[in-house]
Order: C-alpha cells, then structure tokens, then sequence
C-alpha cells in the first residue's frame, strides 16, 4: 500500500482527521497509510473571515467537510449546490471542466480533491471582480 507522503516544513501544522499536528524544528516526511484519511495543512485553509466571494465559500464547505466541523451529507449538498451555482457564472471552457471535476469529487465524498480544484477559480474570480470594479 502506497498511502499519502507529506513533506513538511520546520513548524509547520497539518489537520488530520480534525486533529491538528504541527511539525518540529526540522523538515519531515510522514507517509500516512490508511485510506480516506482527510488531510489539510493549515497554510492552505481559508479563515472564515476570508470567505467572502463565490469560489472561496465553495472552498470553506470541503474545508468544514474535511475538519469533520459538518456533517458529510449536509456538506456535501452545501458543496454541490455551491458548485451548481458557480457553473451559471463561470462559463468558459477551462472553468467548466474545473467545476465538473469538483463536481464529481463532491458527489463521490472527496472534498480535498472538490476543493483542490476550486481553488484553481480564485485568480479566474478575482480577474472577474476586478474588471467589474472598473
């Protein structure tokens, strides 16, 4: 079994499973062999704060799923409903096949990956802002 290997930074913390686990004074590989384990370092998480457009609010929910602080069904319908309604809005080619695969991952009850691929929209969404501020 291959399992997941996360390299990791001096200091630097990871939540596994809702528990967050912070890396001592020296760079560091951990090869987690269990499947599903939902893992999320703590630099990639967006404080709730923070989650103030579309794609970000989309990205909060696989993160809520993924620290287990909601329930995986009701997470998951938040997910693809958010998901749905990013897809009125995004209509580019590159941008659906994002969507579609965030789609996919949502329904198959994989919010890192959802998530990983959502986060590919943020600069797309920020460059729509910005034009619309202009």
């Amino acid at each position: 079994m291959s399992g997941l290997v996360l390299k990791l930074a001096p200091n630097e913390r990871i939540l596994i499973n809702g528990a967050v686990i912070e890396n001592g004074d020296r760079r560091s590989r951990i090869s987690i062999k269990t499947p599903n384990v939902n893992v999320l370092r703590l630099r990639d998480a967006i404080h709730p704060d923070a989650a103030t457009t579309p794609v970000s609010r989309a990205c909060y929910i696989a993160q809520l799923m993924l620290s287990g602080d909601t329930d995986a069904a009701t997470g998951r319908q938040q997910l693809i409903r958010a998901i749905e309604q990013l897809s009125q809005v995004f209509d580019d080619r590159d941008s659906r096949v994002l969507l579609a695969k965030a789609s996919d991952h949502a329904v198959q009850d994989n919010p890192y990956q959802a998530m990983r691929r959502l986060r590919e929209l943020l600069p797309r969404e920020a460059r729509l802002f910005a034009i619309a501020r202009q």
